[in-house]
């Protein structure tokens, strides 16, 4: 096996990180490997690089630290890809664990653009999955079934172009840097500034990098709905606008 370096994709916003890695694997020879840097488990794309390629991927984890991912990916078997025309991203779930996919759909569903589609493959109506799209992004997507054969469901879910929220109407009512402060305090100013909002209103904050964790974290914790938008991404300014929706 050659010994390759390692690539550090933190500086990347998320959904360039997953396109270049899907790359560096499409590309791999039998037997090689290559090591990736990221700041929250990337377990999703694990996922995905198996719903594409199928079950030729070997994944160890080097490192775990908050802030420090460190993945070997290894290309075990030749394969042929799946067709992924017509679509932005494809998750097959059948072999995976309950948890680990509806992690890795709505992972993947926060960096979709508007107007893109994730394929879903089941082997059971994925009803779970969708009942939380519908609590948490209603008038924002489009679920269609292309297939209902037994062992084998087929669904798209389409990020709509033009959503029927009322985010563009959320009021920001605190705006504030988290630069100067240490990690740990961070999250805490991050999670009280939410605290303190009313359905309908926002905050904007500033960060050193993409503060993607704190997004996965908010959404494990907080039984209020919300989203996050990027307003900026720079190599040392990453601009979010939080907001906390109706009910």
């Amino acid at each position: 096996m050659l010994q390759t370096e390692e690539l550090d994709v933190r500086s990347l916003i998320p959904i360039k990180r997953h396109e270049k890695l899907l790359k560096l694997f499409k590309e791999l020879p039998v037997g090689e490997s290559f090591v990736f840097i990221n700041d929250h488990d990337p377990k999703p794309l694990y996922y995905e690089f198996r719903s594409i390629y199928g079950d030729v991927v070997g994944w160890e984890y080097l490192q775990r630290d908050p802030e420090e991912w460190k993945v070997r990916v290894t290309r075990t078997q030749s394969s042929e890809a799946r067709d992924t025309e017509g679509v932005s991203t494809l998750l097959d779930l059948r072999k995976a664990d309950d948890k680990e996919g509806k992690y890795a759909v709505f992972h993947r569903y926060s960096m979709m653009l508007k107007g893109d589609t994730m394929e879903i493959i089941a082997d059971k109506d994925p009803e779970v999955i969708r009942k939380i799209f519908k609590n948490k992004f209603e008038g924002e997507y489009d679920w269609s079934y292309q297939k209902d054969l037994p062992g084998e469901y087929v669904v798209h879910v389409t990020k709509r172009e033009e959503s029927d929220s009322t985010a563009g109407d959320i009021t920001v009512v605190n705006k504030f840097d988290v630069r100067p402060h240490p990690p740990a305090k961070r999250h805490d100013l991050v999670f009280d500034a939410f605290d303190e909002l009313k359905p309908g209103e926002a905050f904007v904050f500033i960060n050193d990098h993409d503060p993607k964790p704190l997004y996965y974290q908010l959404e494990a914790e907080s039984e209020d709905p919300f989203k996050w938008e990027y307003l900026s991404t720079m190599p040392k300014e990453w601009t979010v606008k939080v907001m906390k929706t109706e009910e």
